[in-house]
């Protein structure tokens, strides 16, 4: 069996890919990158509390065969670009290098529809600058997943997207397959079903696939 390292476990897709992960008996452990309380509790689950910049400090407890990669913020709570590009790039980043280092084959990361180190685009700027910033790092298998606007329960309010949710019930019948609102669900699904198939080489995943899970 293997050990998952899970980052975002409180998120909205973290949050339902750690229960699809206790259920999975491909895992017989799931560690839990946190610093807020867990959504559940199971014995396969291993709490490690970090803020994220003592991720080197943490090191010998890092060791995993998957890491999955749901952090993410926007600039509205982030407050500043320099804040949401620590948790959106420095982060990740620095995770991927630290599980590679220990050993890690499969490497998925929760990115952004339009992720493009050449856009305008601050947050789709960032994004892209991670994915390419990390399948430099040289994983087994990299797997990087673009979804659209998210559908689900979020802890915090977001009235941009609130607004964004209401048009696309309304109106979503006329919005391209790539561009649809997507279950967080169906992303959480997909991530587990393609580090089970343990396919090698790097993959990117558009919003359009996703919602086939």
């Amino acid at each position: 069996m293997k050990v998952a390292l899970l980052a975002g476990g409180t998120g909205l897709i973290g949050s339902q890919l750690l229960q699809l992960l206790v259920e999975d008996d491909a895992y017989s452990t799931i560690k839990c990158l946190t610093r807020n309380t867990l959504p559940i509790s199971h014995h396969k689950i291993e709490v490690i509390q970090t803020n994220g910049d003592n991720l080197h400090e943490l090191a010998s407890s890092l060791i995993a065969d998957d890491v999955f990669c749901c952090l993410g913020t926007t600039i509205k709570k982030a407050k500043t670009k320099e804040a949401f590009r620590k948790i959106d790039f420095d982060y990740p980043l620095n995770l991927a290098k630290v599980a590679k280092a220990n050993g890690a084959k499969q490497f998925l990361l929760i990115s952004a529809l339009g992720a493009d180190p050449t856009s305008s685009v601050f947050y789709n700027k960032v994004k892209g600058e991670a994915e390419e910033a990390i399948a430099e790092i040289g994983f087994e298998a990299y797997h990087v997943f673009r979804p659209s606007l998210l559908l689900g329960s979020r802890t915090e309010e977001r009235s941009g997207e609130d607004a964004a949710k209401i048009f696309f019930k309304l109106f979503g019948f006329l919005v391209p397959l790539k561009y649809k609102a997507i279950d967080s669900s169906k992303v959480a699904r997909a991530m587990l079903a393609m580090a089970n198939r343990n396919e090698k080489g790097t993959s990117v995943y558009e919003s359009k696939l996703l919602q086939r899970f």
